[in-house]
């Protein structure tokens, strides 16, 4: 496919979003100055905020991964939770029972679930929308019950304990800090990856794709491959984040990656604003702080939970990213005047 083939990359896709947030390389700019603070951040923060901090970065990756199959190409998705658990169980395993190292678990856990992400991108040739999202839906409880019942591969609700943290130039990630900022390291990479990916042709397949597939194909666009291409790239970093979650946590049973799962981290995708950049991040911090900041209502805070995000979905239903650009637009049209000049 030649790059004249697809259409140019909306503001939505190519930063932060339009106008205020939509600079050329606003995102990649603030990628680097975010992972320069967050490199800094946990110092005296102690162990559980440094945990925290570090859970919303691995999260994020997930995110990061189902905002390109559902925000960029416009593929309905209830799987990322599954191959999140997917990517921490093949690294759980072969870490601790194998003793395999955890650069090659990573590197398997990302190509077992883009592997199963081309599999499950076969019917979102065939079915539309809901149904997409019926047939990720029963992946993802068929992934759920092997997690569980299979125990003598995946030891079932007892979990697979000890797993190992990697080490980095011979040096251990074994403490808070050290691990957080191996993350942050690891983040930035894959973020970066998909900021170069938004702004390649691909990029610009996916996100005509979304728009409007009939004329997409009319430019020569298949169809066919980019749909596959996009579900295995978003179930990869899917797999990633499992990677990463495992020796975050050194512990592992099938809780964390019930169906639940999969529906938090779309409402992550739509919260942060679903095809911006930069909203996996917001919407990650989101669900993974704001329950902790609500710590104080006692047993009451998943509800409090609820209503918070219920309200923000009805006030912003764009995500957070949406409002601001909306905005930003509104407050720039009262100052500028239809021929680019200021009244």
């Amino acid at each position: 496919m030649s790059e004249t083939a697809a259409p140019p990359v909306p503001a939505k896709a190519s930063g932060l979003g339009g106008g205020l947030l939509g600079r050329l390389d606003g995102v990649l700019l603030t990628l680097l100055a975010g992972a320069a603070v967050l490199w800094f951040l946990p110092v005296g923060m102690g162990r559980y905020g440094t945990y925290v901090l570090t859970l919303w970065l691995v999260t994020a990756i997930a995110v990061m991964g189902l905002n390109l199959t559902l925000g960029i190409a416009g593929l309905k998705s209830l799987a990322q939770g599954a191959f999140m658990g997917i990517g921490a169980y093949i690294t759980a395993i072969l870490g601790t029972k194998l003793g395999i190292d955890w650069y090659t678990c990573f590197a398997l856990s990302g190509l077992a679930c883009f592997a199963l992400g081309l599999l499950l991108g076969f019917p979102a040739l065939r079915v539309k929308a809901h149904y997409l999202a019926f047939v990720t839906l029963a992946f993802s409880t068929l992934v759920w019950l092997v997690l569980r019942n299979e125990q003598w591969l995946t030891g079932g609700t007892f979990g697979i304990s000890n797993i190992a943290r990697p080490t980095l130039f011979g040096l251990r990630t074994d403490g808070a800090l050290a691990f957080h900022r191996f993350v942050v390291v690891v983040t930035l990479i894959l973020a970066l990856a998909l900021w170069w990916l938004v702004r390649s042709p691909w990029g610009r397949a996916f996100l005509a794709l979304r728009e409007n597939p009939i004329r997409a194909a009319s430019l020569g666009i298949d169809i066919r491959a980019y749909t596959l291409l996009a579900f295995a790239i978003g179930s990869a970093y899917g797999g990633f984040a499992g990677a990463l979650y495992a020796p975050l946590v050194e512990f592992i049973d099938p809780t964390p990656f019930a169906l639940s799962a999969s529906f938090m981290l779309l409402l992550m995708v739509v919260a942060g604003g679903s095809g911006y950049q930069l909203g996996p991040f917001l919407g990650a911090l989101l669900a993974v702080a704001l329950p902790e900041w609500l710590r104080f209502t006692g047993g009451l805070y998943l509800i409090v939970f609820g209503i918070v995000v219920l309200l923000l979905l009805i006030v912003c239903p764009t995500g957070i990213l949406g409002l601001l650009d909306r905005g930003w637009a509104s407050l720039k049209a009262r100052f500028v005047t239809a021929d680019g000049s200021r009244p």
